[in-house]
């Protein structure tokens, strides 16, 4: 077992910790959002997860979960609700504002059970 050694700041002394290297692999919007809530809302989780270097990876599947979910829930979604490739080339316009609306949805849906869970 390694000696821990200390830093002094002021009149404390703080442990010198440092974390293993993360790979580089880019964490995506799920996974910054997750990050960000865990950082505002539950911060003792939050500090168990990086200091125990689980963090990263927990970020990592919550982003591929959620861009799974995505890629299940968008096409469904657009053929309950009518658009097609024929309305975007009719009326493009009306998709592209169909497109946001559920995008908007499955976003809603996305932030309620994965991310501020």
């Amino acid at each position: 077992m390694s000696k821990l050694t200390y830093i002094r700041c002021g009149d404390y002394d703080i442990p010198n910790l440092n974390l293993s290297e993360q790979p580089e692999t880019s964490i995506g919007k799920y996974g910054r959002m997750r990050k960000s809530y865990l950082k505002e809302h539950r911060p003792i989780l939050y500090n168990h997860l990086l200091m125990s270097e689980k963090l990263y990876p927990h970020l990592l599947e919550i982003e591929r979960t959620a861009q799974g979910r995505v890629e299940t829930m968008l096409p469904h979604m657009m053929e309950v609700a009518g658009v097609t490739e024929e309305l975007k080339a009719c009326d493009p316009m009306r998709w592209v504002g169909l497109m946001n609306t559920l995008t908007a949805q499955i976003e809603e849906i996305l932030i309620r059970e994965l991310i501020c869970r």
